[in-house]
């Protein structure tokens, strides 16, 4: 919502401390008004944590330092197909904002794309239902009415569905790594629309109606679903009848390439194309 953020490949930053919820999704990373400072607050998180069994025992990767590189030897693409799809008119706008200060005009097609958002539904379900079982049997009327009933359902997943599930996200991951093979940055919408208002229910996308709590995450639950990572840029398409609203583009890498991502979101921000406002 008009804030730079940075979500580190999955196991780069302990979450020693955190509330869990999907022990093998989790991701930490922080919010900023600026690059540098996301950066500067990343560099301060990273380390590895052995209180955290999924944070990669690898050292510290500056990425501050870094900026100053800009992004004039990254290679671009832009995420079409599903990307392209599921984003409304100015999630695609604020995508064409980014691509053209980047210099980027290949469209590149991520196939499994649903499949890995739809592994990551299973996923989440059953261990996030698994996790919480115990403590929603003792402090069923703590949970918020929403979480609680989508908590109990995911404790009644099938093992076998969340095998297949692991199994199509790994077949998304090795799609996805494929691609950085001729890119060193993804661009793609980080929500299908701009923020919505406080206690809206619906979205409209493409025409139809949908659940807004399940919808907002669309374009990122992807990426996040195969752990690479990401920096949002917020960016601000034309206006319309609700007035100065933003809308974050996904500035994707290869896993452990956060510099890329980041150099990427300070080209943005250098540029103009980018940048934190008051609302």
């Amino acid at each position: 919502c008009g804030v730079f953020g940075l979500k580190p490949t999955f196991g780069r930053l302990p979450r020693t401390g955190s509330f869990p919820f999907v022990g093998s999704l989790d991701h930490l990373g922080p919010f900023a008004a600026s690059v540098s400072d996301l950066a500067a607050a990343y560099d301060a998180l990273q380390g590895p944590d052995e209180s955290d069994v999924a944070c990669a025992q690898r050292p510290a990767t500056p990425a501050l330092p870094a900026l100053s590189e800009g992004a004039g030897a990254l290679r671009v693409g832009v995420l079409g197909g599903y990307f392209s799809e599921w984003a409304g008119p100015q999630a695609r706008r604020a995508v064409e904002i980014a691509a053209r200060a980047l210099g980027a005009t290949d469209e590149v097609d991520f196939a499994a794309a649903a499949q890995a958002r739809a592994a990551a539904f299973v996923i989440t379900a059953a261990e996030g239902g698994a996790l919480h079982r115990r403590r929603l049997v003792t402090h069923y009327d703590y949970y918020e009415p929403h979480s609680r009933d989508r908590l109990v359902a995911g404790s009644l997943v099938p093992a076998a569905w969340v095998q297949q599930a692991q199994r199509v996200r790994h077949r998304a991951y090795l799609e996805a790594l494929a691609l950085f093979e001729h890119y060193d940055v993804l661009i793609a919408p980080a929500t299908p629309v701009s923020a919505t208002p406080i206690g809206a229910d619906w979205l409209t996308l493409a025409g139809k109606q949908l659940p807004a709590r399940a919808s907002m995450g669309l374009l990122t639950q992807p990426i996040s679903a195969i752990g690479l990572p990401v920096c949002t840029a917020p960016t601000w398409p034309e206006l319309d009848e609700d007035g100065h609203l933003p809308l974050g583009v996904q500035l994707i890498a290869a896993p452990w390439r956060e510099i890329d991502c980041l150099r990427a979101a300070h080209a943005l921000e250098q540029a103009g194309a980018a940048r934190v406002r008051p609302v």
